[in-house]
């Protein structure tokens, strides 16, 4: 059995087990380490998955009114001097991009806001060369598509996907995950203590490699 089936037979299990609720759940893979020094060996990676893992609320910083996102134009920023209208603007945004010429001016504006909650445009994912439509468009459809990896105790769970899509592609996504995970782990698969998966109101189905 291929460690893509393995995870598959995971999420059928799940499913058996699976809570009747009103929303699309979330779909989260828990991966438990072992001899693993959290404060030397932590990493902050960005993961492609074969599948969109939600549609995410996306605004973007630039010089002009973008017609395909939610633009805060330069401008505009003196708005946001307000802890209020701040605040607001993070709650209603997943994610952030931005034109490369105005990040200055973004870590001076919203950087002590957004770097601490993971929302600032980084170079992996976020920062746009230019306002060009297209960029903006691709940058979306990346974003929606990608996983964030941020290793700070010994326990990871990243949301991989929602439960409406097919098990078949939950296990595509969670494997994407595992694998550049143990890329980054010094000690590859002997840094893993447990998997499991599971749906945000049922209990963990675990992954049996």
């Amino acid at each position: 059995m291929t460690t893509e089936d393995k995870f598959l037979k995971a999420v059928q299990e799940l499913r058996k087990t699976e809570k009747k609720v009103n929303f699309n759940q979330t779909v989260d893979l828990i991966i438990n380490l072992k001899n693993f020094d959290v404060r030397r060996e932590s990493f902050n990676i960005f993961v492609p998955v074969p599948h969109k893992v939600k549609e995410r609320k996306i605004a973007g910083f630039f010089e002009r009114k973008s017609k395909v996102i939610d633009t805060i134009i330069k401008n505009d920023f003196s708005k946001y001097k307000e802890k209020k209208e701040m605040k607001r603007l993070i709650r209603k945004y997943d994610a952030f991009i931005a034109s490369a010429k105005l990040m200055p001016s973004i870590a001076t504006s919203f950087g002590r806001v957004l770097g601490p909650v993971g929302k600032m445009p980084s170079p992996q994912l976020g920062i746009l060369p230019s306002d060009d439509e297209k960029m903006i468009q691709a940058m979306m459809t990346k974003i929606n598509s990608t996983v964030r990896v941020r290793v700070k105790e010994p326990s990871i769970k990243i949301a991989i996907a929602k439960e409406a899509l097919e098990d078949k592609d939950i296990a595509e996504n969670a494997l994407a995950v595992y694998q550049k995970i143990l890329e980054k782990l010094p000690k590859k698969i002997d840094n893993v203590r447990s998997i499991k998966i599971k749906f945000s109101m049922d209990k963990p189905v675990s992954v049996k490699l």
